[in-house]
């Protein structure tokens, strides 16, 4: 445990860190990648470039500093990183890699402004925190290979079926090479993809929910192609699974992984709300709940900018028609001429808190939220407007993950 002196040190720098630490984190990470280039197979290489996981990591360093004298507030933080770190296959002898550069970042930015009082205990605080990262992943990989089904590391599964699910969407059955069992996963998990791209010397790794119930002999994943926009290259991997993965070809998955989930067990009413391809894990949610409690009120609203880039339309309309509980909506942003004349969408434009709450199934509805961060950052503002509670919105951030609400800043890296 930290002494009073550290913790008083570390409170100290709070303000520093709010104002310069994607600068040190910025600079972290070119340390590190510059020594350590190997690294560089772990972390995805977009959200480097466009400066998200400098963000992420920065916003977690303040939240570490901001509660160090109450680490366990941040115990759900360190659940969701850990999560996804032994998903990518982070290990132990790695956190002192880390805590070298990233101490000396705080040195070579702030200067003389980082003492050695400073930098001793930051030192100690890191030692901490990194210790209980190390031990609740070490739970989680044994976990992960000990489960019925569950493995270590990465395993080859085989797609067996590629299906186009809109323009944009495609779905990928996977069946395990070796024959044998898969680990059960809970509805809102995912799993990590490892691919190498011919060209490319560093090998890619790339989350991506599970879009079906468990239980499954197969894993499905639903991958929207990442097009370049507004700067933004086009998405290496997802354009690879498009385009040259086919059936009978492998991919290597690591076990379902995430604290993203359903809760399956009370009968507490739900809203299922997403964005673009935020509706995998919700259709996996919807599924599980159609086949395990039917009964259950649940409401399904999706946000889609037309009937072209709108995939599993259909297949949530017939679970609608055999689940007596669920209620489907969808809201187009620029419906085809085609959408109107066929009514494919209940409301056009965007989703505002007026309609949410005529859809909410009950004022205690639990609320499940994934998409892009404005359109989630958007809808969590409506929620609240309309009595959801904070402590009732669960989220899932497809990239380096942070918070919505404006006063906290607590952002775990991730990288699907």
């Amino acid at each position: 445990m930290l002494n009073q002196q550290t913790i008083a040190v570390i409170q100290s720098t709070v303000p520093v860190l709010k104002e310069y630490g994607t600068a040190i984190t910025g600079r972290f990470y070119e340390r590190m990648f510059e020594a350590h280039p190997e690294l560089l197979n772990l972390f995805n290489h977009a959200n480097q470039k466009q400066g998200r996981q400098r963000e992420a990591l920065a916003n977690a360093v303040y939240a570490a500093a901001l509660h160090i004298d109450k680490l366990e507030q941040i115990l759900p933080a360190v659940r969701h990183i850990a999560q996804k770190h032994r998903s990518l296959g982070v290990k132990p002898e790695q956190y002192p890699i880390v805590g070298r550069h990233l101490l000396a970042a705080i040195k070579e930015v702030l200067g003389d402004a980082a003492t050695d009082e400073i930098l001793e205990a930051w030192a100690d605080a890191y030692g901490v925190i990194a210790d209980v990262f190390i031990s609740v992943e070490q739970s989680m990989y044994e976990q992960a290979e000990s489960q019925p089904g569950g493995w270590e590391g990465f395993r080859p599964f085989v797609v067996d079926k590629k299906i186009v699910e809109s323009d944009v969407i495609t779905s990928f059955y996977l069946l395990p090479r070796d024959g044998g069992d898969i680990a059960l996963f809970e509805p809102g998990q995912y799993v990590s993809v490892k691919i190498d791209l011919e060209g490319d010397e560093h090998t890619h790794l790339r989350q991506y929910s599970l879009s079906d119930a468990p239980g499954k002999p197969y894993y499905r994943i639903s991958v929207k192609r990442e097009g370049s926009l507004a700067g933004k290259p086009s998405g290496k991997v997802s354009g690879n699974l498009h385009d040259r993965v086919a059936e009978g070809d492998v991919l290597w998955l690591s076990a379902p992984a995430g604290e993203f989930k359903l809760e399956i067990e009370g009968e507490t009413p739900v809203m299922l709300l997403s964005g673009g391809v935020g509706l995998t894990p919700m259709v996996s949610m919807a599924n599980t709940l159609a086949e395990r409690q039917p009964n259950r009120r649940a409401a399904f609203v999706h946000a889609a900018l037309n009937g072209n880039t709108h995939a599993m339309r259909d297949a949530m309309l017939q679970l609608q028609e055999k689940s007596p509980g669920l209620s489907v909506h969808y809201c187009y942003a620029e419906p085809t001429p085609e959408d109107r004349e066929l009514e494919r969408y209940d409301k056009e434009g965007v989703i505002d808190a007026s309609w949410l709450k005529t859809l909410l199934p009950d004022p205690d509805a639990v609320v499940y939220l994934c998409g892009p961060v404005p359109f989630m950052k958007a809808m969590f503002a409506a929620l609240q407007s309309i009595g959801v509670a904070e402590s009732r919105i669960h989220y899932e951030f497809f990239g380096p993950a942070g918070s919505l609400a404006q006063e906290e800043l607590l952002a775990p890296a991730g990288s699907k």
